[in-house]
């Protein structure tokens, strides 16, 4: 998906030796207060600060590379995960530090704060991806991309602590009722997300037009019979259930994936291009009812969130561009990052992502990406 661009100019390598022992337990347990501000100072002139920076950086399409910088950007711009990527602790191992996801991640932040260009070449991050089997040249889905990424961002954070908050950041917790049909025997199970895959299309099989809609869609209670049925203790066997899901947690950073790609039975992936409206806003407790939106009252979760990122598509499911549209944070300004191209753009344009069915090679919205009003806390 993208363009290719041509073949990537050697680019500067940023060193980070005076990182290394800036790990959080070192700010939390062994520094006075004037110990404390000297390392934050530090730490910021090292590795920069994303939303401070003089204008937003592009980077070059390596190879059909356009899935993953949306994604990179719309990382970087949240400075909730950028807080959690200046704390990591740094390999001291070369070999080590060339497999590191987050530690190549860090190195090309600073490679975007500090480049006098419009855009910069993700070589490195793209090399130590494919260490890890993240392959160029491939035509990748902006939702599954995004959880490998995650993933190995997760799993190569070696603070326990930056993990458990990268993990709070990013994932939506829920709890499934499954209510047996004939005896009415109910079961409750914890359910762990990262991301919200939402239908486009309600159980009647209509057009969903909002965001609004398809939210109440995803959490409408369902029947589950035949292959479906659940196995009931009461009854020691499969049963008809109905099946309903709570929210319990909502998240800082809320990824709402939209599903416009479908395989019918006998014919290849299509994509759906309708359009389907995205408020700037969302409060929770007035799309879900109170049955299922049930937040935890001592973790402050007011289920109000304003519009961050829009990670479109144009193009079919099998040929196609990804971009992003990202919120700044500190400008209060939308841009569009499309590879190496960076511009301004208003609320207009993004509502263009919308999607129309008559427009086959249009931007449709594909990954919402929502942050609480409240900003949480840093």
């Amino acid at each position: 998906m993208g363009q290719r661009a041509g073949r990537p100019k050697s680019s500067r390598t940023f060193k980070l030796e005076g990182y290394q022992t800036m790990t959080a337990e070192a700010d939390e347990e062994n520094g006075t207060e004037d110990a404390l501000e000297k390392r934050k100072k530090m730490l910021q002139a090292i590795c920069g600060m994303a939303d401070l920076r003089n204008g937003a950086v592009g980077l070059y399409n390596i190879g059909l590379s356009c899935c993953l910088n949306s994604l990179l950007q719309v990382f970087f711009m949240n400075r909730h995960f950028t807080m959690i990527l200046r704390r990591i602790k740094v390999p001291f191992d070369p070999t080590e530090q060339k497999a590191s996801i987050p530690y190549q991640m860090l190195l090309l932040l600073e490679q975007m704060q500090q480049s006098k260009r419009k855009s910069v070449h993700p070589v490195d991050l793209a090399r130590c991806l494919s260490i890890h089997n993240v392959k160029f040249l491939v035509l990748y889905d902006a939702s599954h991309l995004f959880l490998i990424l995650w993933n190995l961002i997760k799993d190569q954070i070696t603070n326990v602590d930056l993990a458990e908050r990268l993990t709070v950041l990013y994932t939506i917790r829920l709890q499934e009722h499954l209510v047996c049909q004939k005896c009415s025997t109910e079961t409750k199970n914890a359910s762990n997300m990262l991301m919200l895959p939402l239908p486009l299309f309600d159980s009647d099989f209509r057009l969903v037009r909002t965001l609004e809609d398809s939210l109440c869609c995803f959490f409408a209670p369902e029947q589950l019979t035949d292959e479906n049925a659940c196995h009931c203790e009461e009854c020691e066997m499969k049963m008809p259930c109905l099946r309903s899901m709570k929210v319990m947690h909502l998240p800082q950073t809320l990824m709402l994936h939209l599903k416009r790609f479908c395989c019918k039975e006998g014919s290849h992936t299509r994509k759906i291009r309708h359009s389907l409206a995205f408020p700037q806003s969302l409060d929770f407790s007035q799309i879900l009812t109170s049955e299922q939106y049930y937040p935890d009252a001592q973790e402050e979760d007011d289920g109000l969130y304003d519009l961050f990122a829009v990670v479109a598509h144009s193009g079919s499911a099998n040929v196609g561009h990804y971009c992003a549209y990202i919120w700044s944070l500190t400008e209060h300004k939308w841009y569009c990052f499309n590879d190496s191209s960076v511009c301004q753009v208003s609320w207009d344009d993004v509502k263009c992502t919308y999607g129309r069915a008559s427009l086959r090679w249009g931007e449709t919205a594909y990954i919402l990406v929502y942050m609480k009003k409240n900003g949480g806390k840093l």
